[in-house]
């Protein structure tokens, strides 16, 4: 490894070894100030970090993002760099996503060959979707005006360095659900004196999921899932009371919209027919990320332009991104880059036993360069 790399791999693993979950990023973001700071840039400290750079007399601005929170996930990995805090865990790469990105501004920094303004966006909690609206509402946007906004996320499975995204929809909406239930209950050997709201959920269940079968075009994307069933039956006691809480995740607003009407009309029937009392809530966590189409070329070039294998239209992922909130601000691009295949490095996000591949750090910074210089074109002589 050439010293570059060394110390892109020796920052990145003392990420890994301190994680912190979303909003308690404390020591990160210090760190991830410090080292800004310690590169000559212009730094920012509020939800998260930003930190500025400016080159040549453009007075254009792009944003390039990267996320800080760890899992509450307990790791199992037997390298030598595991996490030194209990529970937590960097399983989800962002301790990766965080070192290209300084990588990329020590390279800018030392090499230039660009003419304008370059925002370092560290955003906190992306795992529960509240970082981006945290920086975004504390005025990032209107402090630092950026004309495009772009975000990498590694990808295991996928071969090193493969850059891969579309444009428009790159990654569904996530909304969670909550259903009460409130029946009678009663004695296990009656259940005519009493209504069962096991009895109720159940139903409720298996209608749910005629919502994606029956009332969405096939081919839709959309996932209704319950994920938790509670009561307050026991042994020979039928509860009088339950509650369903899941999951839902949609490409288009318009059928997030569709599914929660369906939802309520389903619940209601349903409770209706068992003469029992039911409340809904369904709150959107992450919207839909739309990659605008300028900014998805503008990463496929780079891509080339960095070495990299580059796939220009992708499947959408399933899953959903805090990034979603900086694209419907700013025309931006959210892409993948392969982590690798084998190993931890292409164990499933937020598996355990998943690791970040050290070789992809000086691949990511040099997409990032070649990003900047891309949008952000130094003047001819």
């Amino acid at each position: 490894m050439n010293s570059f790399q060394d110390r892109l791999t020796a920052l990145r693993r003392d990420f890994h070894r301190h994680p912190e979950l979303g909003f308690q990023e404390d020591r990160t973001r210090a760190k991830v100030a410090d080292h800004l700071r310690g590169l000559g840039l212009e730094v920012h400290e509020g939800a998260g970090v930003a930190g500025l750079l400016r080159a040549g007399t453009g007075n254009r601005a792009i944003g390039l993002r990267a996320d800080m929170d760890a899992l509450p996930i307990t790791e199992t990995s037997t390298h030598g760099y595991v996490s030194e805090t209990p529970g937590k865990m960097h399983a989800c790469g962002h301790d990766g996503h965080m070192t290209m990105l300084l990588g990329a501004a020590e390279r800018l920094v030392q090499e230039q060959g660009f003419d304008g303004t370059v925002v370092f966006i560290f955003q906190p909690n992306e795992e529960h979707g509240l970082g981006a609206q945290a920086m975004i509402s504390e005025g990032l946007l209107e402090r630092f005006p950026i004309e495009e906004v772009y975000a990498i996320h590694n990808l295991p499975g996928a071969p090193v360095g493969q850059v891969s995204t579309r444009p428009g929809q790159i990654c569904g909406s996530e909304s969670l659900f909550e259903i009460s239930i409130k029946g009678q209950g009663g004695h296990a050997s009656m259940p005519q004196a009493g209504v069962d709201a096991i009895t109720v959920g159940a139903e409720m269940v298996l209608a749910l999921q005629t919502i994606v079968s029956r009332k969405l075009a096939p081919g839709a994307g959309a996932v209704v899932s319950v994920t938790e069933f509670l009561t307050n039956g026991q042994r020979n006691v039928l509860p009088g009371h339950a509650v369903l809480k899941g999951d839902v995740r949609a490409r288009v607003p318009a059928d997030r919209e569709a599914i929660e009407s369906f939802m309520r009309q389903i619940t209601a029937g349903v409770a209706a027919t068992h003469a029992v009392e039911v409340e809904m809530s369904f709150n959107t966590e992450f919207v839909e990320t739309i990659n605008a189409e300028g900014p998805a070329e503008a990463a496929c070039r780079a891509g080339e332009a960095a070495g990299c294998e580059v796939i220009r239209n992708r499947p959408p992922m399933s899953f959903s991104e805090d990034f979603a909130h900086f694209a419907a601000a700013v025309p931006g691009c959210f892409l993948l880059m392969g982590n690798g295949e084998d190993g931890p490095n292409g164990q499933p996000l937020h598996a355990a036993d998943y690791d970040f591949n050290d070789a992809l750090l000086p691949i990511g910074a040099e997409f990032w360069v070649q990003l900047v210089r891309d949008r952000l074109p130094a003047g001819k002589d």
